[in-house]
Parts: C-alpha cells; structure tokens; sequence
C-alpha cells in the first residue's frame, strides 16, 4: 500500500462569526486516512463532524492549518480550482440524493462526466450503463429519480459519485433516509468500493453502522474524542 495519506488534516480549526464574537467548531484537529481505509465519524449534532467532512471535500475552507487530499492543498485553492478539483477527486454522496428530477437515471450519472469531460463523449453512456449495473440499477436506467424507491435513488447517487472514478468517496448521513435492510445494502455497496480500493468517509449518526467500519473517528466539542475501532 502507498504510504502517503490519502486525506492529511492538518491542525485545522474553524470559526463562524455571530454578533459580538465567534465560535469555534474545529479546535484544531488533525487527521489522516490512508488509500483503500473505510472510516466513519460519528459525533452529537452541532460538534463538528458535518465541518469536518465540509474541509475534506473542500465546500468550505478552514480558518486555520491546511488540509490535503491526495497530495492537492485544498485549503489554498479558490471556488472556480475546487470546483473543477471535486469534479475529478471526490465524489460525494448526500442524504437526500440530489438527483435532477427531470433527467433519467442514466442521465445523472453522465452528467458529471459531461462537466469534467473525463472521457470521450461516446464513452460516457458505456461507463454509466456500467455503473448503474455495479448498483444493481441497470434495468432502471430510463425512469426518473421520481419513480424509483428512496434506496435506488441512493444507489444511482453512489454511482453518480463514481462517474469520473474518484479515489476518494464522501457520504453524508447516506442512510438517514432509508429503512434498515437498505441501510444494509448501502453499507455492502461502500465495502464493495472500499475492496476495490476506494477511500471511503462516511458521517452518521448511526453508532451501529459505524461500528460496522474498521475506524471511527468521534467529534465531539470540536475536537477528536476517538479514533479507532469500537470499544468493547
């Protein structure tokens, strides 16, 4: 295994200003992942995990220290240089799927590759259809997020996030919104990437599923409580 991390956190904290002052939600965390590790953070609301995967995936910026994903110093780029960075390094996996509404299944996982033009244009159907068979969807390609269950928008986002083959993916609360046995599936799915040498973060407040994972890593006031496997 390559030994340089994957994800280097480095001393980072994060202040948002309120009237009279500020608060501080990181306090100066360091963190690394290496290539191919599956970890989940886990935290009460409102500690820091959410900012916490926010610098990783670049959507904000630390106030202080730096934070480098496969060797790019996010924390130096500007929005145009994350935009187009995102686009190739990391795909992100939200609770409410964000899908397009008014495009096919099919279609949202081409969309990305259009943006990043990653591979030729007559290429990019190709790597969809596969993908959406890697998920188990492909005989769903033609119908719209709207007419598919909550677990199969999920497993279309999943495949959304792989289009450009990024090697590192992002969940946030990916499960919050799906019954157990297709929390089940979602978790099989992550492993599956993860054999195949993806890195995956996944934020939850599902201590159960976390424990699932070799490495969980607990915020709590803004600071690292835990990092490791489950006690116990």
């Amino acid at each position: 295994m390559n030994q340089t991390p994957l994800i280097d956190i480095r001393n980072v904290t994060k202040d948002f200003p309120l009237a009279g002052g500020k608060v501080s939600v990181l306090k100066g965390v360091s963190l690394q992942a290496m290539r191919g590790e599956f970890l989940a953070i886990v935290g009460p609301s409102g500690n820091g995990k959410s900012t916490l995967l926010n610098m990783i995936t670049g959507i904000d910026h630390p106030t202080s220290g730096e934070v480098y994903v496969n060797g790019t110093p996010i924390h130096a780029m500007n929005e145009e240089q994350l935009s187009v960075w995102r686009g190739t390094q990391v795909g992100i996996v939200f609770q409410f799927f964000q899908l397009l509404p008014s495009l096919n299944l099919l279609q949202n996982i081409i969309l990305p590759m259009d943006f990043s033009k990653s591979l030729p244009k007559k290429q990019r159907k190709e790597r969809a259809m596969h993908l959406l068979e890697l998920v188990g969807l492909a005989d769903q390609a033609q119908k719209l997020p709207g007419n598919v269950s909550g677990g199969q928008q999920q497993r279309a986002a999943i495949a959304r996030a792989l289009a450009n083959d990024p090697p590192l993916i992002v969940a946030d609360e990916p499960t919050g919104n799906l019954d157990a046995q297709t929390s089940d599936d979602v978790f099989n799915l992550f492993s599956h990437l993860v054999d195949q040498g993806k890195t995956l973060v996944m934020v939850t407040h599902n201590d159960e599923l976390a424990c699932q994972t070799p490495r969980r890593v607990v915020v709590r006031n803004g600071l690292i409580a835990h990092d490791g496997p489950c006690e116990g």
